[in-house]
């Protein structure tokens, strides 16, 4: 007797605040998973239950408004009621995203970098550099190559956020380096590093960090949206290419070389 086995389906958390469950959605679905949007309070209330998904996803947004620092607020929120049904997630060979507003979360909670199982606070997104909401394009390099940077040469996406800075002590830095956690760093267009220097680096991150693993590798926390700009016409810079292509006589590409990251996920579960 033969069984169908279930393909893997993603959990996409929702809010107050939250704003980007869409396009994370329709990022997912493009790559070939299948997600739900789900309030924080169905969870809580068991309408919803985390055990029935392999992906959970933070999306970007302003969750509670960030008034309690962001992503505090949510953070708690999940602590304080579904941290139990979180750690039977996170022991089994599940994966979890976090994005801008998400990481932040992550963060609050923990999740990232994990050296231990007791899962302290050890890194913080800051207020940026500049003191003001950054929202432009950056470009990012993988710093290394992982379940999530695979066959990723670069990804050209937004930021939003204004408390993006990433902060740790010298000593966890040292370990997220050399453990190989750094999976993504701002750089400039010919992916050069960006050495702290604005805009490359649009809120002064330590070491031009843009996104980190957990210290297993299954938990990802990313500052910039490639969700939001998925297709090749979301580029800010696309009428430019456009025109080089076609001087070039290659094909216009429909999707952004963001989706690999979505791509990879689905590619993981596949395995």
């Amino acid at each position: 007797m033969t069984t169908t086995k279930t393909p893997a389906k993603a959990l996409i958390m929702s809010g107050y605040g939250i704003n980007s469950e869409m396009e994370t959605r329709e990022a997912l679905m493009r790559a070939g998973m299948a997600s739900d949007i789900v309030h924080i309070n169905d969870l809580i209330a068991g309408e919803k239950a985390l055990s029935h998904y392999r992906l959970m996803v933070f999306p970007g947004g302003f969750s509670y408004g960030d008034d309690t620092g962001a992503g505090n607020a949510y953070a708690n929120r999940v602590r304080n009621n579904l941290w139990s049904d979180l750690k039977d997630f996170l022991a089994g060979d599940n994966l979890v995203l976090g994005i801008c507003n998400g990481f932040q979360i992550l963060a609050n909670l923990g999740l990232i970098p994990a050296f231990e199982q007791v899962r302290p606070r050890e890194i913080a997104l800051m207020p940026n550099r500049k003191g003001v909401l950054e929202c432009r394009f950056v470009t990012l390099k993988p710093a290394v190559e992982n379940l999530w940077t695979r066959g990723i040469t670069h990804l050209y996406c937004p930021v939003s956020h204004g408390e993006g800075n990433f902060s740790c002590s010298e000593e966890t830095l040292k370990r997220i380096e050399r453990e190989k956690m750094v999976a993504f760093r701002y750089c400039r267009d010919d992916l050069s590093p960006a050495g702290g220097e604005y805009p490359y680096n649009p809120n002064g991150s330590l070491a031009d960090i843009a996104g980190i693993t957990s210290a297993d590798g299954r938990v990802l926390g990313l500052m910039p949206h490639p969700e939001r700009a998925m297709e090749f016409v979301n580029l800010y810079d696309w009428p430019t290419q456009k025109e080089h292509l076609r001087r070039e006589g290659k094909p216009l590409p429909t999707e952004s070389m963001n989706m690999q990251i979505f791509q990879n996920i689905v590619a993981y579960f596949e395995k």
